[in-house]
């Protein structure tokens, strides 16, 4: 099997489980009073996510991976599991808030505000590099960064108004 496959299918395995981890814990969340910001926009998250996935299938399932760069996203994995395992059940891909709740600030979040979106940022481009994509990776990276910038600051106000008066943890 070529390799390109197996890493599109790794990628999309880890992608899919992601949404039902997040699935869960945002359930676990409500139940415990939690509310969703910036829910109008999360569809078009999905949705760049979601074609920047299926055009890698399109445009790089047979092409050669350079593991340099391939190299570079595996360790890219290692921060994604970080930030995930830093939140625990706090983790989602929505913008979800336990009202009350500190702020975390271990773990990556004691170098950076956001350290899922700069790893997130970093996937885009370096992937599809990585299948020697480089146009695909600016024009994904260009969509995500404007993504972002609605998403980051729907989820500092939330952030805000979640933790007034809530101690750092």
């Amino acid at each position: 099997m070529m390799l390109s496959i197996v890493v599109l299918a790794l990628v999309t395995a880890q992608r899919l489980g992601e949404l039902v981890l997040a699935e869960y814990n945002t359930r676990r969340l409500r139940a415990q009073g939690a509310v969703e910001t910036g829910a109008d926009h999360y569809v078009f998250i999905v949705l760049l996510h979601g074609a920047w996935l299926l055009g890698l299938w399109a445009f790089a399932w047979d092409r050669p991976v350079n593991l340099a760069m391939l190299a570079v996203f595996v360790l890219l994995q290692a921060g994604r599991v970080w930030v995930i395992a830093t939140l625990g059940s706090r983790w989602t891909t929505r913008i979800v808030t336990l009202p009350g709740a500190p702020l975390v600030t271990r773990g990556p979040y004691r170098f950076a505000s956001h350290p899922n979106y700069v790893v997130v940022a970093l996937e885009i481009a370096v992937l599809p590099v990585a299948f020697g994509l480089v146009g695909y990776a600016i024009v994904f990276s260009v969509l995500n960064a404007a993504m972002m910038w609605v998403r980051i600051r729907s989820e500092a106000r939330a952030l805000s108004a979640a933790t007034a008066g809530a101690q750092p943890g």
